[in-house]
């Protein structure tokens, strides 16, 4: 069976190294081929995060928390909720910019980073 093709939602600490991303992303997504990372405006500008976009040549979407506390997600967390004013990022932002790919991977944490990703339907 092919691989799907697939956007990645990310939430992640600031200064978090393209290392330890592409990491969570090989054990996170496996296979799967992805085609968009997503996350929260305010992490958009992480050079870790753009250094791996860039490497694979994907599209670095970013939402603000408004945009993204308007998704419905299956694993809110009142901690993000507090903390930035959405109750999701990597499950939120891999549904937005999958636009309406159902998620496939839900929110998990791998090697500190969070990720989620929706399946990426032409």
């Amino acid at each position: 069976m092919p691989s799907a093709e697939i956007v990645v939602g990310i939430g992640l600490r600031p200064r978090t190294s393209a290392r330890t991303i592409r990491a969570a992303l090989h054990e996170g997504v496996g296979d799967h081929r992805i085609v968009c990372l997503a996350t929260i405006t305010r992490r958009s500008a992480e050079p870790g995060l753009r250094a791996v976009a860039a490497d694979l040549r994907v599209p670095l979407r970013s939402y603000s928390a408004d945009e993204l506390a308007a998704v419905t997600v299956p694993n809110p967390g009142d901690r993000t909720r507090a903390a930035i004013g959405t109750a999701s990022v990597a499950e939120a932002a891999a549904l937005l910019a999958a636009e309406g790919g159902p998620l496939v991977l839900s929110k998990r944490v791998v090697h500190g980073v969070v990720l989620a990703a929706a399946l990426y339907e032409r």
